[in-house]
């Protein structure tokens, strides 16, 4: 894969895969008609030696409040307050993630209280599932990932792949009287509990 032609963010891991900006809309308060809000690059965050990339494109409550850029105003301020470091869900809304795995790299097992849209963008991606099933997911394809345990490993030993993932918050999972709550599993330091799941 070429390099990116774009200028790498200083926490970009991979100069193989683009440095992404998110574009926010809005409406024009004299005419009510659409206009661009504003435009900002992504900010990420390593972990696990440098392996594994995330950053947090958006996050909203639900339903979101569009009024006078109240929903911008609120994620702005909850980035401001974790120092861009979420919990991997936000209670009461959805959160729009990128992440990056390295060459060979296999994330830990993990559960969220939630319900999430993973999306392969770049490369090519290996679902695992706690029962063993393995699926392998090309560009475009999607997990509909309904909070059970899960990793994601990059097959390939050369190419980073890249995913991006909607995460909804949930009502809590029971199996059998059982509540299934978060679990980061090990290997997860600096990521902080979503606190969703109380």
């Amino acid at each position: 894969m070429a390099a990116s032609s774009r200028d790498p963010t200083p926490n970009q891991l991979s100069l193989d895969l683009p440095g992404p900006t998110v574009y926010l809309t809005g409406h024009k308060e004299e005419t009510g008609k659409a206009t661009l809000h504003d435009s900002r690059p992504i900010e990420w965050h390593r972990y696990d030696n440098d392996q594994m990339a995330m950053a947090v494109a958006y996050t909203t409550s639900f339903p979101p409040d569009l009024n006078k850029n109240a929903d911008v105003e609120a994620h702005d301020a909850k980035m401001k307050a974790s120092g861009g470091k979420l919990g991997l869900v936000s209670g009461g809304g959805t959160v729009l993630r990128y992440v990056d795995f390295a060459p060979g790299y296999e994330c830990l097992f993990h559960r969220t209280q939630s319900l999430d849209y993973g999306i392969v963008l770049e490369g090519s991606i290996e679902s695992i599932l706690d029962d063993g099933e393995k699926h392998l997911m090309g560009r475009g394809d999607v997990m509909v990932q309904r909070a059970t345990i899960h990793a994601w490993r990059n097959p390939s030993q050369t190419e980073w792949a890249r995913m991006i993932f909607v995460l909804q918050d949930s009502k809590p999972l029971y199996i059998g009287g059982k509540h299934f709550g978060e679990d980061l599993g090990k290997g997860t330091e600096g990521i902080p509990s979503s606190g969703n799941d109380k």
